[in-house]
């Protein structure tokens, strides 16, 4: 009985902290999203090293333009455009593109910025304690779905102090996966019409076209 009470007196001291830090890692959020939102377009260059039960199973280097929910989204492998709406993803290997209107969870896995999001949609979040990332004072903020049915299990960010652009991301899946995202460069202010993020048959013309929606 007696180590019950101690846990449950553990806890209690320890909300006051807990509390603390959840406040200061919204607050860190909420200046990264209105950094983002101010920033106009972005575009960023990163690498994607997957992991599966904790074994890496390969890295990948791509670019992603953004504006708002809207993204372009290419790697080697395949080219995403996304318009707030409709998704475009065209398979570089096979020469087909699928049609298709995203699930939230769907655009999770696609698009590393969706955290700028998340946060404010059942997630718990606290600081961490990591303070440097490649020579940069960081905040390290560690979010946790509150939907154990979710996939996506939890999100570990690095944000620069100064400036509060996102400089790693790590997503956590319940099936034991998980992707660690690095930013190697970050461009704002940049001036992107709408038809970036809309597919152009025109630009693929032999592309079999899939409707999936």
């Amino acid at each position: 009985m007696n180590k019950y009470i101690f846990s449950i007196l553990l806890a209690l001291l320890s909300l006051p902290v807990f509390a603390q830090k959840q406040t200061q890692a919204k607050l860190v959020l909420d200046k990264t999203a209105a950094a983002f939102e101010k920033a106009g377009g972005v575009k960023a260059e990163f690498t994607v090293q997957a992991f599966n039960k904790g074994r890496s199973v390969g890295v990948t280097n791509g670019t992603i333009e953004l504006k708002g929910e809207k993204f372009f989204l290419k790697t080697s492998e395949t080219i995403s455009w996304f318009d707030g709406k409709t998704q475009w993803s065209y398979l570089t290997g096979s020469d087909e593109v699928n049609i298709s209107t995203p699930t939230e969870a769907e655009l999770q896995g696609l698009n590393p910025y969706a955290f700028l999001y998340l946060y404010k949609k059942g997630f718990d979040y606290e600081l961490g304690k990591v303070d440097r990332f490649r020579d940069n004072g960081v905040y390290e903020v560690i979010l946790r779905s509150a939907n154990k049915k979710q996939e996506l299990s939890h999100i570990v960010l690095y944000v620069m102090k100064d400036t509060y652009e996102p400089v790693y991301i790590k997503l956590d899946l319940r099936d034991g996966s998980r992707n660690e995202i690095t930013i190697n460069s970050y461009h704002t202010g940049l001036k992107l019409p709408d038809s970036v993020f809309v597919f152009d048959k025109k630009e693929y013309p032999t592309a079999e076209v899939i409707d999936l929606r």
